[in-house]
């Protein structure tokens, strides 16, 4: 795909470095597909073919190394899709051949997801002493009609023994909850969040089931609960959390002090990333006398990608971002963290001044939907409960 661009020259005074950078792993396969989900993962049919789509990825790492090679990894997060599927030996391999390719330090975060099969939370301790020190767990609901309405593959039973295991074998886990589930209360909302403190995970990502294109509940949808219901859930959610002393430092996100996801404040601060595996999407700034961000996306369907990959085209689209966009997809990032930005972090992530977009800021303040205090640019409440119309504002 060609794009017109016109490269940003820095001013001279100014060097710009690329920001930290993030390894990203897509693992396309799930035990069943999930009505609500548009994600790009495929029922698995079959046997996972492990080592040739381990193999791919070495691969697909080996062909995106001119462009990152020397820059240390600030952290890996090997999603999905369901990459517990994987065995322990082949996540092994794969972050071996992280670390013979890249500096990857001994503090980075190493997240990978997982479902709560049986089978799969059996495996935890593995995946730990392979070298994995984050996990995020898909429990989405402990009650047994919600899991039923939801399509997920696994009972509430295995909710409650992978959720125990994660404590067991993990120093920091997520686990993933979903409100507005159809028929559910608030009080249900609230009891699922409840529960899942009782494990004293460290990070909780708690957002609102919706209706997303080109999905099973799309074409079918369910009856969910009325906005203002959502809407009290969602602000019983983050009462309850916070007299348990999570911070809730992103839309979806609440964490103990200290125990923020790495991985996704990266994304948030508009650091760069590299996406290796099917349909995985990456984000580079090319430093030097021309800056440039540029964007990267693999071939989606997995058996594409193995076959593109193991001729030497892991990417099916890379291009550059033209200038105009970063101040949009900037903020589209940094506006969803509670606590704000810091305002010279915009001109070290896009090469362009605060200026650019100083008249939108002014009028989204007196507006009421952003503050500025000590440096920092901060999303209101009224802002956080309504970001898209704030971000709307910057698409001009």
């Amino acid at each position: 795909m060609s794009r017109r661009v016109v490269p940003i020259q820095p001013a001279a005074e100014r060097e710009f470095r690329a920001p930290p950078l993030s390894l990203y792993m897509h693992i396309p396969w799930c035990a069943r597909k999930c009505p609500y989900c548009d994600f790009n993962s495929h029922p698995l049919r079959g046997s996972l073919p492990e080592a040739d789509y381990v193999a791919a990825l070495i691969a697909d790492l080996e062909w995106a190394l001119p462009l990152v090679r020397g820059r240390r990894i600030v952290s890996v997060f090997i999603g999905g899709g369901t990459p517990s599927l994987l065995s322990a030996a082949a996540v092994d391999t794969l972050l071996a051949a992280v670390r013979a390719r890249l500096p990857l330090g001994r503090d980075a975060e190493i997240t990978l997801e997982a479902n709560p099969g049986a089978i799969e939370a059996g495996k935890f301790a593995a995946f730990r002493d392979a070298g994995v020190n984050r996990l995020s767990l898909g429990i989405q609901s402990f009650a047994p009609e919600r899991l039923q309405a939801l399509g997920r593959v696994h009972d509430a039973g295995e909710a409650l023994s992978a959720a125990a295991l994660a404590a067991r074998h993990f120093d920091r886990f997520n686990l993933d909850l979903m409100y507005g589930l159809p028929g559910q209360s608030v009080e249900q909302a609230l009891a699922d969040v409840k529960r899942a403190i009782g494990f004293a995970p460290a990070h909780l990502s708690c957002y609102q089931l919706g209706i997303e294109a080109n999905t099973a509940f799309a074409a079918s949808p369910p009856a969910l609960p009325d906005p203002d219901r959502c809407a009290d859930m969602q602000e019983a959610i983050e009462t309850a959390l916070g007299e348990a002393g999570f911070l809730h430092y992103e839309t979806s996100a609440f964490a103990r002090p200290g125990a923020f996801c790495r991985h996704n404040l990266n994304y948030w601060t508009f650091g760069d990333y590299l996406g290796i595996g099917a349909g995985a999407h990456g984000k580079l700034t090319l430093c030097g006398a021309a800056w440039q961000v540029r964007r990267q996306a693999r071939w989606r369907h997995p058996a594409q990608y193995l076959a593109k990959t193991m001729e030497g085209h892991p990417a099916q689209e890379e291009f550059p971002v033209n200038p105009d966009e970063l101040p949009f997809e900037f903020m589209m990032n940094a506006l969803r963290l509670t606590g704000g930005f810091d305002a010279s972090l915009f001109e070290e992530r896009t090469a362009q001044p605060l200026c650019v977009v100083e008249p939108i800021l002014r009028l989204a303040e007196e507006d009421g939907l952003i503050v500025r205090e000590a440096g920092k640019i901060i999303p209101s409440l009224r802002g956080q409960r309504f970001l898209n119309r704030l971000l709307e504002r910057f698409l001009a």
